[in-house]
């Protein structure tokens, strides 16, 4: 409950109105005269003050105006008696609360009580909220003022040059990075130059269009392009930008330039490495091929000569299969080598890819007969004419065609009735061949690898050019090659080419 300052001349008065009110639970101080009322005041801090409007020496409104000099949130109840209401009317001007009538009745001075209590309560919420919000706004100001310390830290400790601009388009942000990057220092650009006399042409005008769309969004995204610094150095740069807008309104914009010159030397260098390491496989992988190749020559010519020593027919027979085979390995190594250093487009013409498909099959035919491989056509032959590469497209699927076979004449398993199918298809303006066979597989590893240069599953037997020279070939005609296979189960290469409309 409140503390209440009772100030009466009446002793009587002031004895059993303070016995009533501690009876309801208030803590009551009493005083007998205005002075010593104030006095009181000052100790106690009374809630609540109750004081008598006539008293000798210092009336009740003379103590009403120092309590409030004192404490201007105090509630002060004047106590009137009858005749006194002018002056009690009075006494609200001066910031009473609330005026009772004498003698007091229990249920007037309780109301009035609850009124003074219940602006006590407004009043304490008031400054409570008050308070918070106070604080609030000091915790608000000193955020901001954190995070604009903390922008400003970030903006000039970006290695990145930052360049923002007003609605008119001066300069009014120029970071360290900026001037790294343009030669120019802060001091001589901000305020003093506009975007049109730093930027170059080619982002001017992308900033112009966009303010020029009234693109809300406003973010341009990165781009490569050439600054010119202070001292007419030509700078590769990446560039990115925004507009700026505050309710559809342009407010000023933002770039951001991150300097490339380091990274284009690196990579200068990088090309050149590769190139270096390039070379050097391809040397160590053509020295591989050769000497296999060298092998095989030598061991046919070994076997013509003892052929010709000792007049073996079929001595020289066998050397000289070794030699046409070997011829045949240097040709096609050339040839592949030819194939993948050379660049070149798709030479479109008018054919038909069945017969493309018919050719390949029937070149191979008796190599798969020799080694117990059954060929299936699946020819689709409502394809009909075509244009596209032909010479390309047979390459390629010579050369598939050729590893399918090889990967059933490889095969460990020999109880396998082996196959390989050719299947010709079409979709729209795409052309399809599938070319399958039911030999050795490969496992995921070995597919990884298919289309590194000089790797063969074949052995010393290939180049490992042969899918290099495929991949090449149907990626030259904007095709796609897919491969799927299974360890012991076989192969399927998917070759997708589009044909020209034209």
């Amino acid at each position: 409950m409140s503390k209440i300052l009772l100030i009466d001349d009446e002793e009587d008065n002031v004895r059993v109105l303070a016995m009533s009110l501690r009876s309801d639970d208030y803590e009551v101080v009493t005083a007998y005269n205005g002075e010593e009322g104030l006095e009181v005041f000052q100790k106690e801090s009374p809630d609540i003050v109750l004081t008598d409007i006539k008293m000798p020496g210092m009336d009740g409104i003379e103590v009403l105006g120092k309590i409030k000099a004192l404490d201007p949130d105090a509630e002060v109840i004047i106590i009137t008696g009858h005749g006194d209401i002018d002056n009690a009317i009075e006494s609200l001007k001066y910031g009473a609360s609330d005026f009772i009538n004498k003698p007091i009745r229990d249920e007037a001075l309780s109301v009035a009580l609850g009124r003074a209590e219940d602006k006590l309560e407004i009043k304490r919420k008031l400054k409570e909220y008050t308070d918070n919000l106070e604080s609030r706004v000091k915790a608000a100001t000193a955020e901001l003022r954190r995070q604009s310390s903390f922008l400003t830290k970030l903006i000039r400790s970006s290695n990145d040059g930052i360049v923002a601009t007003d609605k008119d388009l001066n300069i009014v942000v120029f970071n360290p990075g900026a001037e790294r990057i343009f030669g120019h220092a802060r001091s001589d650009v901000i305020g003093k130059i506009k975007m049109d006399d730093l930027y170059p042409s080619e982002i001017e005008d992308i900033l112009e269009n966009e303010k020029a769309r009234q693109n809300i969004a406003g973010e341009i995204p990165w781009k490569e392009t050439m600054i010119t610094a202070k001292d007419g150095t030509r700078i590769p740069v990446r560039f990115a930008g925004t507009l700026l807008y505050e309710e559809k309104q342009m407010m000023g914009s933002v770039a951001f330039f991150q300097d490339l010159r380091e990274i284009k030397r690196l990579e200068k260098e990088l090309l050149l490495s590769e190139r270096l390491a390039a070379v050097g496989q391809t040397v160590a992988g053509l020295a591989h091929c050769i000497k296999n190749i060298l092998h095989g020559f030598k061991g046919g010519m070994y076997l013509v000569d003892i052929g010709i020593k000792k007049d073996n027919s079929n001595k020289l027979r066998d050397g000289w299969k070794m030699i046409k085979r070997n011829i045949t390995r240097t040709s096609d190594l050339a040839m592949d080598l030819l194939s993948y250093s050379k660049e070149r487009e798709a030479e479109y013409e008018e054919c038909d890819p069945n017969d493309i498909a018919d050719e390949i099959c029937e070149l191979l035919k008796d190599t798969a007969q020799e080694n117990n491989v059954e060929i299936i056509k699946d020819f689709n032959p409502s394809i009909g004419e075509v244009s596209m590469d032909a010479r390309a497209t047979y390459r390629a699927l010579l050369n598939l065609m050729s590893n399918a076979i090889d990967a059933c004449v490889f095969d460990a398993d020999t109880d396998k009735n082996w196959q390989v199918s050719l299947k010709t298809a079409r979709e729209n303006s795409i052309v399809k061949f599938e070319i399958a066979d039911n030999g050795m597989g490969m496992s995921d590893e070995v597919k990884e690898k298919l289309f590194t240069s000089f790797f063969s599953t074949k052995g010393h037997r290939g180049t490992g050019l042969g899918l290099l020279v495929t991949r090449k070939l149907v990626e030259e005609h904007k095709g796609k090659i897919e491969v799927t296979s299974q360890v012991g189960k076989g192969t399927a290469f998917t070759i997708q080419l589009p044909v020209s409309e034209t």
